[in-house]
Protein backbone atom coordinates (compact mmCIF):
# COMPACT_ATOMS: atom_id res chain seq x y z
CA UNK A 1 0.00 0.00 0.00
CA UNK A 2 2.92 2.57 1.06
CA UNK A 3 4.98 3.74 -1.36
CA UNK A 4 8.32 6.16 -0.99
CA UNK A 5 7.85 9.50 -2.63
CA UNK A 6 10.22 9.26 -5.22
CA UNK A 7 8.12 11.23 -7.96
CA UNK A 8 9.91 14.62 -6.94
CA UNK A 9 13.42 13.38 -5.88
CA UNK A 10 15.22 15.10 -8.77
CA UNK A 11 13.69 17.92 -8.24
CA UNK A 12 15.59 20.64 -6.19
CA UNK A 13 14.35 24.29 -5.64
CA UNK A 14 16.51 25.92 -2.92
CA UNK A 15 15.75 29.19 -1.31
CA UNK A 16 18.04 30.87 -4.59
CA UNK A 17 15.98 29.28 -6.97
CA UNK A 18 11.93 30.01 -5.47
CA UNK A 19 13.58 33.74 -4.53
CA UNK A 20 12.90 34.20 -8.47
CA UNK A 21 9.67 32.71 -9.06
CA UNK A 22 6.29 35.15 -8.69
CA UNK A 23 5.22 33.56 -5.46
CA UNK A 24 6.75 32.31 -2.37
CA UNK A 25 5.47 29.47 -0.05
CA UNK A 26 3.75 30.46 2.67
CA UNK A 27 5.97 31.40 5.32
CA UNK A 28 9.34 32.23 3.17
CA UNK A 29 9.93 28.35 2.80
CA UNK A 30 8.41 24.98 1.22
CA UNK A 31 8.68 22.14 3.81
CA UNK A 32 10.91 18.79 2.69
CA UNK A 33 10.20 16.76 5.19
CA UNK A 34 10.74 13.44 3.33
CA UNK A 35 13.44 10.63 3.76
CA UNK A 36 15.08 9.81 0.90
CA UNK A 37 17.99 7.51 -0.47
CA UNK A 38 20.43 6.38 2.58
CA UNK A 39 18.40 8.79 4.94
CA UNK A 40 15.52 6.80 4.55
CA UNK A 41 16.95 3.30 4.76
CA UNK A 42 18.32 4.50 7.96
CA UNK A 43 15.09 5.85 9.68
CA UNK A 44 13.57 2.54 8.27
CA UNK A 45 16.03 0.31 10.13
CA UNK A 46 15.78 2.61 13.39
CA UNK A 47 11.50 2.65 12.92
CA UNK A 48 11.84 -0.89 14.01
CA UNK A 49 13.12 -0.42 17.70
CA UNK A 50 11.25 2.76 17.93
CA UNK A 51 7.22 2.78 20.03
CA UNK A 52 4.47 2.08 17.39
CA UNK A 53 1.05 3.90 17.46
CA UNK A 54 -1.53 3.20 14.06
CA UNK A 55 -2.58 6.13 12.15
CA UNK A 56 -6.00 5.68 10.02
CA UNK A 57 -5.76 6.67 6.39
CA UNK A 58 -6.82 10.54 6.90
CA UNK A 59 -3.69 10.21 9.22
CA UNK A 60 -1.09 9.31 6.73
CA UNK A 61 -2.62 11.48 4.21
CA UNK A 62 -2.14 14.43 6.48
CA UNK A 63 1.38 13.10 7.33
CA UNK A 64 2.05 13.20 3.58
CA UNK A 65 0.79 16.28 3.23
CA UNK A 66 3.10 18.24 6.20
CA UNK A 67 5.94 16.57 4.90
CA UNK A 68 5.85 17.21 1.04
CA UNK A 69 5.30 21.09 1.76
CA UNK A 70 1.58 21.40 1.20
CA UNK A 71 1.11 22.71 4.66
CA UNK A 72 4.29 25.09 4.67
CA UNK A 73 5.44 26.23 6.71
CA UNK A 74 4.34 23.54 9.29
CA UNK A 75 7.26 20.83 9.76
CA UNK A 76 5.08 18.24 11.45
CA UNK A 77 2.00 18.10 14.38
CA UNK A 78 1.44 21.30 16.33
CA UNK A 79 2.77 21.99 19.64
CA UNK A 80 0.19 22.84 22.41
CA UNK A 81 1.07 27.11 21.88
CA UNK A 82 0.81 26.63 18.14
CA UNK A 83 -2.12 24.57 18.39
CA UNK A 84 -3.97 27.15 20.65
CA UNK A 85 -2.37 30.56 19.01
CA UNK A 86 -4.44 29.16 15.93
CA UNK A 87 -7.58 27.48 17.45
CA UNK A 88 -7.81 31.13 18.80
CA UNK A 89 -6.10 33.48 16.61
CA UNK A 90 -6.27 31.81 13.33
CA UNK A 91 -2.27 32.69 13.54
CA UNK A 92 0.80 30.45 14.39
CA UNK A 93 2.50 31.46 17.49
CA UNK A 94 4.96 33.72 15.53
CA UNK A 95 1.55 35.35 14.01
CA UNK A 96 1.76 34.09 10.33
CA UNK A 97 -1.72 33.13 9.55
CA UNK A 98 -2.69 29.83 9.92
CA UNK A 99 -6.79 28.61 10.15
CA UNK A 100 -6.71 25.17 10.98
CA UNK A 101 -5.00 23.15 13.63
CA UNK A 102 -2.56 20.10 12.41
CA UNK A 103 -2.94 17.98 15.95
CA UNK A 104 -2.58 14.43 16.49
CA UNK A 105 -4.60 12.58 19.47
CA UNK A 106 -4.32 9.00 19.05
CA UNK A 107 -7.17 6.62 19.87
CA UNK A 108 -7.27 3.31 20.74
CA UNK A 109 -6.15 1.02 23.77
CA UNK A 110 -2.75 0.46 22.64
CA UNK A 111 -2.37 3.97 21.19
CA UNK A 112 -3.22 5.11 24.47
CA UNK A 113 -0.82 3.01 26.38
CA UNK A 114 1.83 4.12 24.23
CA UNK A 115 1.17 8.04 24.30
CA UNK A 116 1.15 7.32 28.42
CA UNK A 117 4.44 6.18 27.78
CA UNK A 118 6.28 9.03 26.03
CA UNK A 119 7.80 11.55 27.59
CA UNK A 120 8.74 14.66 25.68
CA UNK A 121 11.50 14.48 22.87
CA UNK A 122 10.92 10.75 22.72
CA UNK A 123 10.68 9.36 19.03
CA UNK A 124 7.41 7.25 18.11
CA UNK A 125 7.01 5.81 15.04
CA UNK A 126 3.71 5.75 13.15
CA UNK A 127 2.32 2.89 11.06
CA UNK A 128 -0.55 2.32 9.05
CA UNK A 129 -3.44 -0.72 9.41
CA UNK A 130 -0.63 -3.10 7.54
CA UNK A 131 1.57 -2.26 10.17
CA UNK A 132 4.10 -0.58 7.87
CA UNK A 133 6.21 2.59 9.10
CA UNK A 134 4.25 5.87 7.94
CA UNK A 135 6.28 8.66 9.69
CA UNK A 136 8.25 9.15 12.54
CA UNK A 137 7.21 11.97 15.17
CA UNK A 138 9.26 13.12 17.28
CA UNK A 139 7.22 14.03 20.44
CA UNK A 140 8.57 17.49 21.25
CA UNK A 141 5.10 18.21 23.18
CA UNK A 142 2.38 16.41 24.83
CA UNK A 143 -0.52 18.11 26.06
CA UNK A 144 -4.24 17.05 26.97
CA UNK A 145 -6.79 17.96 23.95
CA UNK A 146 -10.23 19.23 24.29
CA UNK A 147 -12.42 18.25 21.90
CA UNK A 148 -15.59 20.15 22.72
CA UNK A 149 -12.87 23.37 22.45
CA UNK A 150 -11.77 22.15 19.30
CA UNK A 151 -14.92 21.70 17.87
CA UNK A 152 -16.60 25.23 19.20
CA UNK A 153 -13.61 26.90 17.35
CA UNK A 154 -13.05 25.75 14.37
CA UNK A 155 -16.76 24.92 13.36
CA UNK A 156 -18.39 27.38 15.58
CA UNK A 157 -20.73 24.50 17.35
CA UNK A 158 -19.98 21.19 18.74
CA UNK A 159 -23.24 19.59 17.00
CA UNK A 160 -22.42 15.92 15.87
CA UNK A 161 -24.70 16.63 12.91
CA UNK A 162 -21.45 18.35 11.56
CA UNK A 163 -19.60 16.31 9.54
CA UNK A 164 -16.21 17.88 10.98
CA UNK A 165 -17.20 17.88 14.36
CA UNK A 166 -18.64 14.37 14.40
CA UNK A 167 -14.78 13.75 12.88
CA UNK A 168 -13.24 15.35 16.09
CA UNK A 169 -15.08 13.10 18.54
CA UNK A 170 -15.06 9.82 16.48
CA UNK A 171 -11.20 10.14 15.89
CA UNK A 172 -9.27 11.91 18.62
CA UNK A 173 -8.58 11.17 21.85
CA UNK A 174 -7.53 12.50 24.94
CA UNK A 175 -3.93 13.54 24.74
CA UNK A 176 -2.17 15.41 21.72
CA UNK A 177 1.57 14.79 20.29
CA UNK A 178 3.43 17.58 18.32
CA UNK A 179 6.65 17.54 16.95
CA UNK A 180 8.41 17.11 13.37
CA UNK A 181 7.75 14.30 11.66
CA UNK A 182 10.39 12.13 8.90
CA UNK A 183 7.85 11.06 6.01
CA UNK A 184 9.30 7.19 5.35
CA UNK A 185 5.87 5.77 2.74
CA UNK A 186 3.15 7.68 1.64
CA UNK A 187 -0.16 6.06 0.99
CA UNK A 188 -0.70 4.59 -2.92
CA UNK A 189 -2.97 7.08 -4.57
CA UNK A 190 -4.30 4.27 -6.71
CA UNK A 191 -6.08 5.51 -9.86
CA UNK A 192 -4.65 8.83 -9.09
CA UNK A 193 -1.02 8.47 -8.82
CA UNK A 194 -0.53 9.27 -12.80
CA UNK A 195 -1.60 12.97 -12.09
CA UNK A 196 0.12 13.01 -8.38
CA UNK A 197 2.11 16.63 -8.12
CA UNK A 198 3.76 17.70 -5.08
CA UNK A 199 3.87 21.04 -4.45
CA UNK A 200 7.57 21.49 -6.00
CA UNK A 201 6.74 19.30 -8.88
CA UNK A 202 3.68 22.52 -9.35
CA UNK A 203 6.99 25.33 -8.87
CA UNK A 204 9.25 23.29 -11.00
CA UNK A 205 5.96 22.93 -14.15
CA UNK A 206 4.48 26.23 -13.63
CA UNK A 207 7.74 28.36 -13.46
CA UNK A 208 10.68 26.15 -14.91
CA UNK A 209 9.25 24.33 -18.12
CA UNK A 210 6.57 26.76 -19.04
CA UNK A 211 7.89 29.99 -17.47
CA UNK A 212 4.36 31.13 -16.25
CA UNK A 213 4.24 34.42 -14.77
CA UNK A 214 0.28 33.67 -13.32
CA UNK A 215 -1.33 30.68 -12.18
CA UNK A 216 -4.77 30.60 -10.44
CA UNK A 217 -5.74 27.88 -8.37
CA UNK A 218 -9.26 26.27 -7.45
CA UNK A 219 -10.14 23.31 -4.88
CA UNK A 220 -13.12 21.91 -5.41
CA UNK A 221 -15.31 18.73 -3.44
CA UNK A 222 -17.81 16.51 -3.36
CA UNK A 223 -19.76 17.94 -7.24
CA UNK A 224 -19.12 16.91 -10.28
CA UNK A 225 -17.75 19.39 -12.79
CA UNK A 226 -20.60 21.92 -13.71
CA UNK A 227 -21.06 25.01 -16.12
CA UNK A 228 -20.57 27.35 -12.71
CA UNK A 229 -16.81 26.14 -12.14
CA UNK A 230 -16.40 26.46 -15.93
CA UNK A 231 -17.61 30.23 -15.90
CA UNK A 232 -14.84 30.70 -13.36
CA UNK A 233 -12.16 28.85 -14.53
CA UNK A 234 -12.48 30.81 -17.65
CA UNK A 235 -12.71 34.01 -16.27
CA UNK A 236 -9.27 33.92 -14.62
CA UNK A 237 -8.44 31.89 -18.16
CA UNK A 238 -8.35 35.23 -19.83
CA UNK A 239 -6.17 37.02 -17.49
CA UNK A 240 -3.89 34.23 -15.57
CA UNK A 241 -1.09 32.48 -17.36
CA UNK A 242 -1.96 29.03 -16.29
CA UNK A 243 -4.93 27.51 -14.21
CA UNK A 244 -4.43 24.53 -11.72
CA UNK A 245 -7.58 22.47 -10.87
CA UNK A 246 -7.82 20.48 -7.47
CA UNK A 247 -10.10 18.33 -6.69
CA UNK A 248 -10.07 16.79 -3.34
CA UNK A 249 -9.40 12.93 -3.52
CA UNK A 250 -10.90 11.95 -0.27
CA UNK A 251 -14.45 11.39 0.62
CA UNK A 252 -16.09 12.66 3.73
CA UNK A 253 -20.02 12.40 2.98
CA UNK A 254 -21.65 9.19 1.81
CA UNK A 255 -23.79 10.82 -0.84
CA UNK A 256 -20.77 12.75 -2.11
CA UNK A 257 -19.75 11.49 -5.98
CA UNK A 258 -17.38 8.99 -6.21
CA UNK A 259 -14.00 10.79 -6.01
CA UNK A 260 -12.75 8.15 -9.08
CA UNK A 261 -15.59 9.66 -11.06
CA UNK A 262 -15.35 13.09 -9.94
CA UNK A 263 -11.76 12.96 -11.22
CA UNK A 264 -13.44 11.38 -14.61
CA UNK A 265 -15.91 13.96 -15.20
CA UNK A 266 -13.19 16.96 -14.70
CA UNK A 267 -10.76 15.27 -17.46
CA UNK A 268 -13.58 14.79 -19.84
CA UNK A 269 -14.50 18.31 -19.71
CA UNK A 270 -10.58 19.51 -19.40
CA UNK A 271 -9.62 17.73 -22.65
CA UNK A 272 -12.22 18.73 -24.70
CA UNK A 273 -13.24 22.31 -23.22
CA UNK A 274 -10.06 24.18 -22.04
CA UNK A 275 -6.49 24.90 -23.48
CA UNK A 276 -4.31 22.00 -22.70
CA UNK A 277 -1.02 23.40 -22.25
CA UNK A 278 -2.36 26.20 -19.99
CA UNK A 279 -4.52 24.10 -17.38
CA UNK A 280 -3.32 21.44 -15.16
CA UNK A 281 -5.80 18.87 -13.48
CA UNK A 282 -4.43 17.95 -10.09
CA UNK A 283 -5.97 16.05 -7.25
CA UNK A 284 -5.60 17.39 -3.98
CA UNK A 285 -5.61 14.00 -0.73
CA UNK A 286 -6.80 16.80 1.47
CA UNK A 287 -9.83 15.15 3.61
CA UNK A 288 -12.44 17.89 3.56
CA UNK A 289 -12.89 19.51 6.80
CA UNK A 290 -16.08 21.76 6.30
CA UNK A 291 -15.09 24.06 8.10
CA UNK A 292 -16.39 26.93 5.59
CA UNK A 293 -15.08 30.22 5.78
CA UNK A 294 -11.66 28.72 7.98
CA UNK A 295 -11.66 26.30 5.40
CA UNK A 296 -11.26 28.65 2.29
CA UNK A 297 -8.47 30.52 3.97
CA UNK A 298 -6.60 26.70 4.38
CA UNK A 299 -7.33 25.93 0.33
CA UNK A 300 -5.49 29.06 -0.61
CA UNK A 301 -2.64 28.81 1.83
CA UNK A 302 -2.22 25.43 0.10
CA UNK A 303 -2.56 27.11 -3.58
CA UNK A 304 -0.15 29.40 -2.57
CA UNK A 305 2.60 26.44 -1.24
CA UNK A 306 1.97 25.29 -4.49
CA UNK A 307 2.94 28.22 -6.39
CA UNK A 308 -0.73 29.58 -7.37
CA UNK A 309 -0.52 33.46 -7.56
CA UNK A 310 -4.58 33.45 -7.60
CA UNK A 311 -7.26 31.38 -5.71
CA UNK A 312 -10.53 31.50 -7.06
CA UNK A 313 -13.58 31.44 -4.27
CA UNK A 314 -17.07 30.76 -5.34
CA UNK A 315 -20.08 30.89 -2.94
CA UNK A 316 -20.74 28.87 0.19
CA UNK A 317 -17.21 27.22 0.29
CA UNK A 318 -16.57 23.87 1.93
CA UNK A 319 -19.95 24.46 3.88
CA UNK A 320 -22.45 21.89 5.06
CA UNK A 321 -26.51 22.47 5.72
CA UNK A 322 -27.39 26.27 7.39
CA UNK A 323 -24.36 26.27 9.15
CA UNK A 324 -22.40 29.16 7.14
CA UNK A 325 -23.77 32.28 5.53
CA UNK A 326 -23.04 31.34 1.73
CA UNK A 327 -20.75 34.17 1.22
CA UNK A 328 -18.83 33.83 4.68
CA UNK A 329 -16.03 32.36 2.78
CA UNK A 330 -15.94 35.33 0.45
CA UNK A 331 -16.18 38.00 3.44
CA UNK A 332 -13.47 36.02 5.78
CA UNK A 333 -10.59 37.70 3.43
CA UNK A 334 -11.52 41.28 4.54
CA UNK A 335 -10.11 40.10 7.99
CA UNK A 336 -6.50 39.86 6.58
CA UNK A 337 -4.19 42.23 5.16
CA UNK A 338 -3.72 41.14 1.47
CA UNK A 339 0.37 40.65 2.07
CA UNK A 340 -0.73 38.19 5.27
CA UNK A 341 -2.62 35.55 2.32
CA UNK A 342 -0.40 36.41 -0.29
CA UNK A 343 -2.41 35.20 -2.62
CA UNK A 344 -4.79 37.08 -5.21
CA UNK A 345 -7.98 36.27 -4.07
CA UNK A 346 -10.96 36.47 -6.80
CA UNK A 347 -14.56 35.82 -5.66
CA UNK A 348 -17.76 35.06 -7.60
CA UNK A 349 -21.45 35.29 -6.75
CA UNK A 350 -23.85 32.34 -7.22
CA UNK A 351 -23.79 31.54 -11.19
CA UNK A 352 -26.99 30.24 -12.91
CA UNK A 353 -27.72 29.92 -16.45
CA UNK A 354 -29.91 33.00 -18.45
CA UNK A 355 -31.83 31.26 -21.31
CA UNK A 356 -31.84 34.70 -22.60
CA UNK A 357 -28.66 35.49 -21.99
CA UNK A 358 -27.51 32.53 -23.32
CA UNK A 359 -24.98 32.27 -21.01
CA UNK A 360 -23.71 31.51 -17.55
CA UNK A 361 -24.23 34.73 -15.36
CA UNK A 362 -24.50 36.10 -12.15
CA UNK A 363 -26.62 38.78 -10.63
CA UNK A 364 -23.66 41.04 -11.27
CA UNK A 365 -23.81 40.65 -14.89
CA UNK A 366 -27.82 39.50 -15.93
CA UNK A 367 -30.40 41.90 -15.51
CA UNK A 368 -33.17 39.07 -16.10
CA UNK A 369 -35.39 37.60 -13.51
CA UNK A 370 -35.87 33.97 -12.46
CA UNK A 371 -38.58 33.37 -15.22
CA UNK A 372 -35.31 32.76 -17.63
CA UNK A 373 -33.04 31.31 -14.83
CA UNK A 374 -31.77 27.89 -14.64
CA UNK A 375 -29.78 27.58 -10.97
CA UNK A 376 -26.02 25.96 -10.88
CA UNK A 377 -25.86 24.32 -7.40
CA UNK A 378 -23.23 21.34 -6.98
CA UNK A 379 -25.27 19.93 -4.44
CA UNK A 380 -29.12 19.73 -6.93
CA UNK A 381 -27.10 18.45 -9.54
CA UNK A 382 -26.11 15.44 -7.69
CA UNK A 383 -29.91 14.96 -6.96
CA UNK A 384 -30.64 15.30 -10.35
CA UNK A 385 -28.13 12.51 -10.81
CA UNK A 386 -29.41 10.96 -7.90
CA UNK A 387 -32.54 10.25 -9.64
CA UNK A 388 -31.38 8.88 -12.84
CA UNK A 389 -31.50 11.68 -14.67
CA UNK A 390 -28.85 13.70 -16.64
CA UNK A 391 -28.63 17.48 -15.71
CA UNK A 392 -29.50 20.30 -18.70
CA UNK A 393 -26.44 21.01 -20.73
CA UNK A 394 -26.78 24.54 -19.80
CA UNK A 395 -25.47 23.49 -16.18
CA UNK A 396 -23.38 20.62 -16.25
CA UNK A 397 -21.70 19.59 -19.96
CA UNK A 398 -22.56 15.90 -20.85
CA UNK A 399 -18.93 14.94 -20.68
CA UNK A 400 -19.50 15.47 -16.84
CA UNK A 401 -22.69 14.15 -15.90
CA UNK A 402 -22.75 11.10 -18.21
CA UNK A 403 -19.82 10.17 -15.50
CA UNK A 404 -20.86 11.48 -12.33
CA UNK A 405 -24.01 9.36 -12.84
CA UNK A 406 -22.03 6.40 -12.44
CA UNK A 407 -20.42 7.72 -9.34
CA UNK A 408 -23.39 9.75 -7.58
CA UNK A 409 -23.90 7.79 -4.35
CA UNK A 410 -26.58 6.48 -3.04
CA UNK A 411 -28.11 6.61 -6.61
CA UNK A 412 -31.52 5.80 -7.34
CA UNK A 413 -35.21 6.28 -6.23
CA UNK A 414 -36.40 4.91 -2.57
CA UNK A 415 -39.56 2.77 -2.31
CA UNK A 416 -41.18 6.24 -1.90
CA UNK A 417 -39.69 7.93 -4.71
CA UNK A 418 -37.13 10.16 -2.72
CA UNK A 419 -33.59 10.90 -2.70
CA UNK A 420 -31.37 12.55 0.01
CA UNK A 421 -33.31 16.02 -0.84
CA UNK A 422 -37.29 16.86 -1.02
CA UNK A 423 -38.12 17.40 -4.96
CA UNK A 424 -39.76 20.89 -4.09
CA UNK A 425 -36.46 21.94 -2.50
CA UNK A 426 -34.80 21.09 -5.62
CA UNK A 427 -36.84 22.50 -7.92
CA UNK A 428 -36.78 25.90 -5.91
CA UNK A 429 -33.36 25.80 -6.26
CA UNK A 430 -32.61 24.50 -9.97
CA UNK A 431 -35.62 25.66 -11.63
CA UNK A 432 -37.21 28.68 -10.01
CA UNK A 433 -39.21 29.38 -12.79
CA UNK A 434 -41.09 26.40 -12.18
CA UNK A 435 -42.63 28.22 -9.20
CA UNK A 436 -44.07 31.10 -10.51
CA UNK A 437 -44.23 30.98 -14.42
CA UNK A 438 -45.45 28.07 -17.22
CA UNK A 439 -42.28 26.96 -18.66
CA UNK A 440 -38.93 29.01 -18.98
CA UNK A 441 -39.41 32.35 -19.82
CA UNK A 442 -43.00 31.25 -20.51
CA UNK A 443 -46.50 33.11 -19.16
CA UNK A 444 -46.96 33.90 -15.33
CA UNK A 445 -48.83 31.55 -12.91
CA UNK A 446 -51.99 32.90 -11.96
CA UNK A 447 -51.24 31.13 -8.35
CA UNK A 448 -47.77 30.45 -7.62
CA UNK A 449 -46.88 26.79 -6.85
CA UNK A 450 -46.15 25.68 -3.41
CA UNK A 451 -42.65 23.67 -3.16
CA UNK A 452 -44.13 21.12 -0.61
CA UNK A 453 -47.08 20.26 -3.10
CA UNK A 454 -44.69 19.41 -5.78
CA UNK A 455 -43.82 15.91 -6.64
CA UNK A 456 -41.38 13.98 -9.36
CA UNK A 457 -43.93 14.75 -12.28
CA UNK A 458 -43.04 18.34 -11.85
CA UNK A 459 -39.10 17.84 -11.73
CA UNK A 460 -39.25 15.47 -14.56
CA UNK A 461 -41.65 18.43 -16.71
CA UNK A 462 -38.99 20.78 -15.52
CA UNK A 463 -36.49 19.09 -16.31
CA UNK A 464 -38.02 18.30 -19.63
CA UNK A 465 -38.78 22.00 -20.54
CA UNK A 466 -35.39 22.95 -19.84
CA UNK A 467 -33.44 20.34 -22.33
CA UNK A 468 -36.74 20.87 -24.86
CA UNK A 469 -36.57 25.16 -24.76
CA UNK A 470 -32.98 25.91 -23.07
CA UNK A 471 -31.94 27.43 -26.24
CA UNK A 472 -35.30 28.39 -27.44
CA UNK A 473 -35.84 31.87 -25.84
CA UNK A 474 -32.42 33.52 -27.30
CA UNK A 475 -32.86 31.73 -30.69
CA UNK A 476 -36.51 32.91 -31.03
CA UNK A 477 -35.26 36.31 -30.30
CA UNK A 478 -32.07 36.01 -33.15
CA UNK A 479 -34.81 34.54 -35.29
CA UNK A 480 -36.67 37.67 -34.58
CA UNK A 481 -34.07 40.19 -35.67
CA UNK A 482 -32.61 38.14 -38.48
CA UNK A 483 -36.13 38.27 -40.34
CA UNK A 484 -36.65 41.63 -40.23
CA UNK A 485 -32.68 43.03 -40.65
CA UNK A 486 -31.03 40.59 -43.27
CA UNK A 487 -30.52 42.40 -46.26
CA UNK A 488 -29.58 39.40 -48.09
CA UNK A 489 -32.72 37.30 -48.21
CA UNK A 490 -31.02 34.46 -49.63
CA UNK A 491 -30.21 33.30 -45.86
CA UNK A 492 -33.46 33.29 -44.63
CA UNK A 493 -36.12 30.38 -45.24
CA UNK A 494 -38.51 31.29 -47.91
CA UNK A 495 -42.15 30.43 -46.02
CA UNK A 496 -41.38 32.50 -43.34
CA UNK A 497 -41.66 35.58 -45.94
CA UNK A 498 -44.25 33.57 -47.95
CA UNK A 499 -46.34 32.95 -44.92
CA UNK A 500 -46.52 36.26 -44.11
CA UNK A 501 -47.65 37.72 -47.34
CA UNK A 502 -50.51 35.13 -47.35
CA UNK A 503 -51.24 36.19 -44.04
CA UNK A 504 -51.05 39.83 -45.07
CA UNK A 505 -53.48 38.59 -48.45
CA UNK A 506 -56.01 36.42 -45.93
CA UNK A 507 -56.55 39.52 -43.59
CA UNK A 508 -56.96 41.95 -46.28
CA UNK A 509 -60.18 39.76 -47.47
CA UNK A 510 -61.39 39.72 -44.00
CA UNK A 511 -60.99 43.68 -44.22
CA UNK A 512 -62.76 43.53 -47.73
CA UNK A 513 -65.44 41.78 -46.57
CA UNK A 514 -66.41 43.62 -43.47
CA UNK A 515 -66.17 47.03 -45.97
CA UNK A 516 -69.10 45.23 -47.41
CA UNK A 517 -71.16 44.19 -44.46
CA UNK A 518 -70.70 47.60 -43.05
CA UNK A 519 -71.41 49.37 -46.52
CA UNK A 520 -75.28 47.14 -46.09
CA UNK A 521 -75.66 46.77 -42.33
CA UNK A 522 -79.19 48.53 -40.87
CA UNK A 523 -78.94 50.84 -38.29
CA UNK A 524 -80.53 48.56 -36.19
CA UNK A 525 -80.85 44.95 -36.02
CA UNK A 526 -84.04 43.12 -36.14
CA UNK A 527 -82.61 40.24 -34.93
CA UNK A 528 -79.67 40.41 -32.43
CA UNK A 529 -79.13 36.88 -32.64
CA UNK A 530 -79.07 36.32 -36.79
CA UNK A 531 -78.14 40.19 -37.95
CA UNK A 532 -75.72 42.73 -36.70
CA UNK A 533 -76.06 46.47 -36.62
CA UNK A 534 -73.75 49.20 -38.18
CA UNK A 535 -72.50 49.99 -34.72
CA UNK A 536 -71.12 46.12 -34.17
CA UNK A 537 -70.12 45.95 -37.98
CA UNK A 538 -67.71 48.72 -37.89
CA UNK A 539 -66.07 47.57 -34.52
CA UNK A 540 -65.12 44.28 -35.91
CA UNK A 541 -64.18 46.19 -38.96
CA UNK A 542 -61.83 48.45 -37.06
CA UNK A 543 -60.15 45.62 -35.61
CA UNK A 544 -59.51 43.49 -39.08
CA UNK A 545 -57.61 46.60 -40.11
CA UNK A 546 -55.70 47.12 -36.30
CA UNK A 547 -54.83 43.28 -37.02
CA UNK A 548 -53.65 43.56 -40.85
CA UNK A 549 -51.62 46.88 -39.44
CA UNK A 550 -49.57 44.73 -36.75
CA UNK A 551 -48.97 41.85 -39.00
CA UNK A 552 -45.51 42.04 -40.19
CA UNK A 553 -44.71 42.85 -43.47
CA UNK A 554 -42.69 40.65 -45.83
CA UNK A 555 -39.58 41.61 -46.41
CA UNK A 556 -37.87 40.75 -49.97
CA UNK A 557 -35.28 42.17 -52.21
CA UNK A 558 -36.63 44.68 -53.38
CA UNK A 559 -38.13 46.21 -50.06
CA UNK A 560 -34.04 45.70 -48.93
CA UNK A 561 -32.53 47.72 -51.75
CA UNK A 562 -33.05 50.86 -50.72
CA UNK A 563 -31.07 49.39 -47.60
CA UNK A 564 -27.93 49.53 -49.66
CA UNK A 565 -26.13 52.35 -50.95
CA UNK A 566 -22.22 52.99 -51.60
CA UNK A 567 -20.84 56.40 -52.42
CA UNK A 568 -17.87 55.35 -53.67
CA UNK A 569 -16.15 51.75 -54.58
CA UNK A 570 -15.15 49.13 -52.30
CA UNK A 571 -11.45 49.89 -53.39
CA UNK A 572 -11.85 53.41 -52.82
CA UNK A 573 -11.66 52.19 -48.62
CA UNK A 574 -8.58 50.46 -48.52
Amino acid sequence: MNKKSSVSENVVLDEKTLAGFPQQPHGGKLVDRVAKGEEREKELERAKTLPQIMVDTEAAITLEMIATGVMSPNEGLMVEEDYLSTLETGRLKNGLVWPIPLSFAPTGKHNTEVVNSLSKGDDVVLIDVNQEPVAILNAEDIFSYDRDYRAQHVFGTTDRKHPGVDAIYRRMGDTALGGKITLLNRPDWGPFEPLRMEPKDAWQLFYVEKEFKTVAGFVTGANPMHRGHEYMHKNLLEEVDGLLVCPLVEMAKREFTRHEYRMLAYRGVLEQYYPKDRTILCPLRVTYVFAGPQEAILHALILKNFGCTHKIVGRDYAGVGDYYDKYASQSIFDQYAPEEIGIDIRTFHEAFFCVRCNTVATDQSCPHDESVRVGISGTSVREILRHGILPPKEIVRPESSHVAIQGVQPKGRDADGNTVLPVGKLIKSMFPFYLTHRGIGGPRRETPLNPDDLTNDDLNAAIADVRANGDLVYRQTYDTYTQSADINRSVQPAWVDETRAYMRKHQQMVVDNLEEKVAIAPEESSDEFMYQDREEAEKELAVARRVLEELSVPVDEEKTRERVWNIAPYDSYY
